[in-house]
């Protein structure tokens, strides 16, 4: 497999894992601002903000080099 067939794996996975990661940082801005916490809640908040431009240059990449290409040795991990 050489590097771009690679990427077509990689991307998807780090995109999703993203958004994981951006879904329980929300959680935490919500908490914080309900624990009236505002400075730490917007930086929270900018930590999701930046994690959506992420994802959205790692679509962009993998948009460029075909899409996705189904890997045949598909392994899911979780991250908590």
């Amino acid at each position: 497999m050489n590097d771009i067939d690679k990427l077509r794996v990689l991307l998807p996975h780090w995109i999703e894992h993203n958004h994981s990661h951006e879904a329980e940082f929300q959680k935490w801005s919500d908490i914080m601002k309900q624990s009236d916490a505002s400075e730490i809640a917007l930086l929270v908040n900018k930590a999701v903000s930046c994690m959506k431009d992420a994802n959205t240059a790692l679509a962009e990449a993998l948009e460029k080099i075909g899409g996705p290409l189904e890997d045949k040795n598909d392994h899911h991990h979780h991250h908590h």
